[in-house]
């Protein structure tokens, strides 16, 4: 199933979605995290010192081996250079899958040990000063996209997307993509400001979305955010001396994770779990062509000289099922 953690920068979106990720990894579940915040934080937070997270490759910088490698022997589309962020899969596409090995993962994953279990680890890489001026940030999370549309996984598999802060995301599909979105927020007016944005993009798509407080202080900080948020309200994180260790770079082991915090991250996998339930594979796949289509008349058929419309595959759908063309 694919998730996304969402919130305001400063919210503590990262710091919750690296414990989600130990918590998964901790009941030996397999893992894909995914760091797509112009923020470049997860590495660090799920234990990389910062030459390791600098060493991290950038996704972005293999997007021309992703096109090639996902396109496989798609016959609509004509190469990869006429592949954008939103191409969808067809017969004949080339599909990831959250077990196996494959070029993509080969170029853009590492490997990061938690507490003795292992889960593959990718990122946009970071918005840096030479892209100022020339390009934004939603080029760099265009391989996230692209890679997600492409990718087929089951209900005991997780890829878990830490999002750029804010509603950037709403600037392309890939907020679609998801299970489940997991918001964090801060029980002030600022804190509940991107739920809000969030509630009201959402709700066309069918977007599954809960609100986990942080920072919570005491039960006024409670009743706060469940006036604000309703039922959206999923649980509560407070403080937490492991998490504070942590932050300083000497973390115990995950099992020493505070009772009524480990319960939270119990209570956000079962959330998720009843989600991906009900999980519409036509509907995703129709969302996806959607998306693809708004962004070929808008930008996309321009930047390419080629009508991307045709890309779409009318008899695809996306599931479990479908088989994916094998590597050459």
């Amino acid at each position: 199933m694919k998730i996304a953690f969402v919130g305001k920068g400063g919210s503590g979106k990262t710091t919750l979605s690296s414990l989600f990720i130990r918590h998964l990894a901790a009941n030996e579940a397999p893992v894909v995290a995914v760091d797509a915040d112009i923020n470049q934080h997860l590495g660090a937070a799920l234990g990389l010192d910062e030459a390791q997270a600098a060493a991290l490759p950038a996704m972005g910088a293999h997007l021309p081996l992703i096109k090639d490698y996902l396109r496989g022997t798609n016959p609509r589309i004509a190469s990869a250079d006429t592949m954008i962020k939103t191409t969808p899969p067809g017969e004949g596409s080339r599909l990831l899958r959250v077990r196996e090995e494959n070029p993509v993962y080969d170029a853009c994953a590492r490997p990061v040990r938690l507490d003795g279990e292992e889960i593959r680890l990718m990122a946009t890489g970071p918005f840096t000063e030479s892209d100022l001026g020339v390009a934004c940030y939603h080029s760099k999370v265009g391989a996230v996209e692209l890679c997600l549309n492409h990718l087929v996984d089951g209900p005991d598999e997780y890829v878990v997307v830490d999002m750029t802060a804010g509603s950037d995301s709403f600037a392309s599909g890939m907020f679609t993509r998801f299970d489940m979105t997991f918001l964090v927020a801060e029980p002030t007016r600022k804190g509940v400001s991107v739920y809000r944005q969030y509630k009201e993009y959402a709700r066309d798509f069918g977007v599954a979305l809960k609100v986990v407080g942080n920072k919570v202080q005491g039960q006024d900080d409670v009743d706060f955010l469940r006036d604000e948020v309703g039922d959206d309200l999923l649980v509560t994180i407070g403080h937490s001396d492991w998490v504070r260790a942590m932050e300083k770079g000497r973390p115990g082991r995950f099992e020493l994770l505070e009772v009524d915090n480990r319960m939270a991250l119990q209570a956000l996998q079962d959330a998720a779990e009843d989600s991906y339930v009900q999980r519409d594979w036509e509907r995703y796949t129709r969302q996806m062509v959607h998306f693809h289509l708004k962004n070929a008349e808008s930008w996309g058929n321009a930047k390419t000289g080629a009508d991307l419309a045709a890309q779409v595959d009318p008899a695809f759908v996306l599931s479990e099922e479908v088989s994916a063309v094998q590597p050459a």
